[in-house]
């Protein structure tokens, strides 16, 4: 039926359709950036044009449906469903349908040059393996489903619920981004392993460590491992630790260019995926020198491409040691002539509770323009609990507010 109530020069029109076929038609009209009203329009347009009937569909359990179509095309279109001797449910079906085969799932885009991020900060306990792993998930979820975005200008830690609440703009439905993904767990600790319910590496087998010191037993590749979950589809995966890092440094002493040893071990493997995500140590030795120039800007390569996102928080400790992270990065760039770029700052575990010292210690991120804060990430109870459960926190609450500005964050850096 149709209704008086107008958007524009369009009618309210209320029909039913099955929720499969409109959850199907929700994802690809945004994926296609059309509203969905519009992708409907085509589709009755494509279907009236039609010289036969199509197959008849399955609309079994179809549900009331309400859109907005230009006046005189639903008047139209019921008159064609009744020549054609056809429902109109059945009718809209197989319009939908027709417009789902003529626009299919578009291809992700991917970057010409594999993205190497490389997360650090040499302060421990400031979260660079929940923003690895989080980031790495955002990048890879479901180009086919909608994921719930906080967008980049409102910050959901800085907003309180009646904000929130009155502001529409802050909470949107995207298409997943559909990267393939590797995270690196280079810390010894193997905290980014475990928590993505694997086991660190055994000390007699083969190893990154292995790789960058010179002496591999076999295929780097073998001992790479699938994060399963149904979102992430194969793209995500993990080269998991091994306690051997703790000798990383003094193995890497006498090889040759040590500090390009973490790009030549990664080097077979990197055109596999879209982006390589390092999970650094906190350390500032020449294990660090490695991520960084893993992470440096290579021949040809768009700026802001690859580099370096420093994970900070709100206090002051962890400002004394983002100085001496930039200081070593500076030192590198001067002294190989190398450009390394700052990807951004993410203030992580915030709290405004907290009250004075967090606040103004975020006002002091915020005023640092280069490199600017990309991302503020709430301290809530989700990320302990997916930690617990050994799994993906955006498997494990894909839409809490962590889940949602981690969303962001991947979008934001890869503008």
């Amino acid at each position: 039926m149709t209704s008086s109530d107008t958007n524009g020069d369009r009618e309210k029109v209320v029909t039913k359709l099955t929720s499969g076929l409109r959850q199907e038609l929700k994802v690809r009209a945004a994926l296609h950036g059309l509203d969905m009203q519009d992708a409907v329009e085509q589709g009755i347009t494509a279907w009236r044009s039609l010289g036969s009937n199509l197959t008849a569909l399955d609309t079994a359990g179809s549900e009331t449906y309400s859109t907005f179509l230009p006046a005189g095309l639903w008047g139209g279109f019921r008159d064609d469903c009744k020549s054609r001797g056809v429902s109109l449910t059945q009718g809209l079906a197989q319009s939908v349908r027709l417009w789902l085969d003529n626009n299919p799932l578009p291809e992700v885009r991917r970057p010409s040059t594999t993205r190497r991020i490389v997360v650090c900060n040499q302060k421990g306990g400031v979260g660079k393996t929940a923003i690895t792993a989080g980031l790495g998930e955002a990048l890879a979820e479901d180009p086919a489903r909608l994921m719930a975005v906080r967008v980049s200008r409102h910050f959901a830690a800085l907003l309180d619920e009646d904000e929130r609440a009155e502001d529409p703009l802050a909470l949107e439905d995207l298409p997943g981004l559909g990267q393939r993904v590797l995270l690196v767990d280079f810390d010894p600790q193997g905290h980014l392993t475990k928590q993505l319910g694997h086991e660190p590496l055994p000390m007699d087998g083969d190893s990154l460590t292995n790789h960058m010191a010179g002496n591999p037993k076999g295929a780097l590749s073998d001992v790479i491992v699938t994060v399963d979950e149904e979102r992430f589809g194969d793209r995500l995966h993990l080269l998991p630790a091994c306690t051997d890092a703790f000798l990383l440094d003094v193995r890497l002493a006498s090889v040759r260019a040590r500090e390009a040893a973490l790009e030549r071990a990664l080097a077979p493997i990197e055109a596999d995926f879209d982006v390589i995500l390092i999970d650094c140590p906190p350390s500032l030795g020449i294990s660090m020198d490695a991520a960084a120039y893993f992470g440096h800007r290579r021949t040809g390569e768009e700026a802001g491409n690859s580099g370096v996102l420093i994970v900070v928080q709100a206090e002051d400790s962890s400002a004394d040691a983002y100085g001496l992270l930039t200081s070593q990065i500076e030192d590198m760039r001067g002294d190989l002539a190398l450009d390394i770029d700052y990807l951004g700052l993410v203030v992580n575990h915030y709290d405004a509770r907290r009250g004075y010292i967090a606040t103004s210690s975020l006002q002091s991120w915020m005023d640092i323009k280069d490199p600017r804060v990309v991302g503020v990430i709430g301290d809530l109870k989700e990320q302990k609990e997916a930690v617990r459960a050994k799994r993906p926190l955006l498997a494990y609450a894909p839409r809490c507010e962590q889940s949602v500005a981690l969303r962001a964050l991947a979008r934001e850096i890869s503008k």
